[in-house]
């Protein structure tokens, strides 16, 4: 009678329906913060929609965007206690649950996309966090996509790292974006997203950084004429499943999941490549001047900022910056 109980408990967890013509359909929620214009909810229903034409409609992915179940670490956690099927989130978010993993969002520790998947498939520290989230955390990796690099717009221009000295320049609350803003010279300013265009407009702060994607999406080259490519942060996407999920998954369909994921990914990072190339375009022609200051002076102010990772972490933190930054 228990074991009754149970099965039927799990059955309506992961929102299994009946029986579908080829056999049993599964009914699977993919949530995500981003809103549903954005390339990353058009990727996640390319993924959606493959799923449902390679299983012949028996995996049916029903998406939440506009972080409608929580906010990143929320969706962790309920893709950890099995109450989530899929979710994104950055490799170097995991420092939430696992300190080391923070290397992988210090500024300029990652050069490019290609990098960063070596550093995430190819190193010691990349596959004992790869370990950790799936024994621990009870989440697996399908695939890695890129999602844009972080560039800084301003009302001045910036030519040189000494012209961002004492920039009011806003930061998300996250301790990389912080001390990129504080050992570059310029003041870091956290707030909301949803408040920078006002606090732009009206010079409030002077200046944001983000990936050229969301400079476009919020329109901030409307009240920012300046955009210096930066490069401080890549941010990648990672495509997580639920262990629970999967081994409610029979062989084939995991096998298809697997699968598409990877092709998702490909088409996921696609879109942020090809928008990134045409966007450089799109705002000179919209007014904005952009520069590319010299970044080896934006590079070696991070030291402090590495030293500060390395004590927090010890032996694993300096091995991570070291395999990480001397990779090829």
């Amino acid at each position: 009678m228990k074991g009754m109980f149970k099965v039927a408990g799990m059955t309506m967890l992961f929102g299994m329906m009946a029986f579908g013509a080829n056999g049993k359909v599964y009914k699977l929620k993919m949530g995500m913060v981003a809103n549903n214009s954005s390339n990353e909810y058009k990727a996640a229903e390319y993924f959606a929609n493959n799923l449902k034409d390679k299983t012949d409609g028996q995996i049916i992915v029903e998406l939440y965007p506009n972080a409608q179940l929580g906010d990143d670490r929320t969706m962790l956690e309920q893709l950890s206690a099995g109450v989530l099927d899929f979710t994104f989130a950055e490799f170097g978010r995991f420092n939430i649950f696992f300190p080391e993993a923070q290397v992988y969002s210090l500024p300029y520790a990652i050069k490019d996309f290609d990098h960063m998947k070596k550093a995430t498939n190819d190193t010691a520290i990349g596959k004992s966090l790869k370990n950790k989230i799936n024994k621990n955390l009870n989440i697996e990796i399908l695939s890695q996509a890129y999602n844009g690099t972080r560039q800084t717009t301003s009302n001045r221009a910036i030519n040189k790292m000494a012209d961002m000295k004492g920039m009011k320049l806003r930061v998300p609350k996250a301790e990389a974006n912080l001390e990129y803003a504080k050992n570059v010279g310029a003041a870091p300013t956290p707030m909301a997203f949803s408040e920078v265009y006002l606090a732009l407009q009206t010079n409030a702060v002077d200046g944001q950084e983000n990936p050229l994607s969301a400079i476009k999406a919020q329109k901030f080259y409307e009240v920012q004429p300046y955009l210096a490519m930066t490069n401080h942060i890549l941010n990648d996407q990672l495509y997580l499943v639920s262990n629970d999920t999967m081994k409610k998954l029979p062989k084939d369909l995991q096998k298809v999941v697997k699968e598409e994921a990877e092709k998702a990914a490909e088409y996921h990072t696609q879109l942020f490549v090809t928008e990134e190339a045409d966007l450089i375009e799109f705002f000179k022609n919209n007014g904005v001047t952009i520069t590319e200051p010299n970044l080896d002076e934006f590079r070696a102010s991070m030291k402090p900022f590495y030293e500060v990772y390395m004590k927090k972490n010890g032996k694993v933190g300096k091995q991570a910056v070291e395999e990480i930054t001397s990779m090829k």
